[in-house]
């Protein structure tokens, strides 16, 4: 195998594993093992995994960067980008930005003019997102709920609306109060899955209606990190009528599939639903 090609200048964002320490990619360990600087958000983390892999930081700097300490930090990362050094940035698991720092170090590597790179990999998303059985055609992810009442209450009720699987993260400790607080404005009955410590030894995927899971996590004590996924709410019955017109109106100015993705993105329909009466529509038209 070839050695892999020299670390371009810029920042790297290196996807982590959130358990299996065997879920790192060989492009993330490259770049551990290449990046003239490292920053992580933890770095003991980053360092022990680097040391499973065979791996050391040797005499390259391995710097702390997190929510706590990156108005003091980022200077020092952006002077190291403005010297033309490759800076590899690991949160402690998983993908940088995704409900994790980052995102103030991107903006203002981008302002400076410098590279950003991404090493894809492990992300809880997506991997709660395969393994939950819901939709996967179109998603949300709404990270973690606001810890206060009313901006609880609103964000809760905005998110019982989305058209689309809906994901989220919550604390071990609150994850009961919010199954408990779905219940009233999603509806007992919507499909949901929690699930927890997913890659790990001890790994659990829980399926059922908001109600039963609410049961469930009532005065249970869970540990770990947890993923809670909701069902899309269930389509408002739409007049034969008003599909109809909303397709004839889209199909003067789109295509039939561009009229189509409009139109049950609007109407909060099946796509296989509109397609067909958009078909039907145009065989009739070719019938007149």
């Amino acid at each position: 195998m070839s050695a892999p090609a020299p670390l371009a200048p810029g920042l790297w964002l290196v996807a982590t594993p959130i358990g299996a320490a065997r879920d790192v990619t060989l492009r993330a360990l490259d770049v551990l093992a290449q990046a003239e600087v490292l920053a992580a958000e933890d770095t003991r983390s980053l360092r022990h995994l680097m040391q499973i892999h065979g791996l050391s930081p040797g005499g390259r700097p391995l710097l702390a960067y997190h929510d706590h300490n990156g108005a003091r930090m980022r200077p020092r990362l952006l002077a190291a980008l403005a010297e033309g050094k490759s800076l590899a940035y690991a949160s402690e698991a998983g993908t940088p930005l995704v409900a994790d720092p980052g995102y103030q170090l991107v903006r203002a590597a981008l302002a400076a003019g410098h590279a950003v790179h991404a090493v894809p990999g492990a992300s809880a998303v997506l991997a709660a997102l395969a393994v939950a059985g819901l939709p996967t055609d179109r998603f949300a992810f709404l990270g973690f709920p606001p810890a206060a009442s009313g901006a609880r209450r609103a964000y809760l009720a905005e998110a019982a609306a989305i058209p689309a699987t809906c994901i989220f993260y919550e604390s071990p400790r609150r994850v009961a109060r919010l199954l408990a607080e779905m219940v009233p404005v999603f509806g007992a009955g919507r499909a949901a899955v929690v699930c927890r410590e997913l890659t790990k030894r001890h790994e659990e995927v829980l399926r059922g209606s908001l109600g039963e899971l609410a049961e469930r996590f009532a005065g249970r004590e869970v540990k770990g990190e947890v993923v809670v996924l909701t069902d899309r709410p269930a389509a408002a019955a739409v007049a034969a009528d008003d599909l109809e017109a909303a397709l004839d109106m889209a199909l003067e100015e789109d295509s039939l599939r561009a009229a189509v993705d409009r139109v049950a993105a609007e109407l909060g329909l099946p796509r296989r639903q509109v397609y067909q009466t958009a078909l039907a529509r145009q065989r009739g038209r070719g019938d007149d």
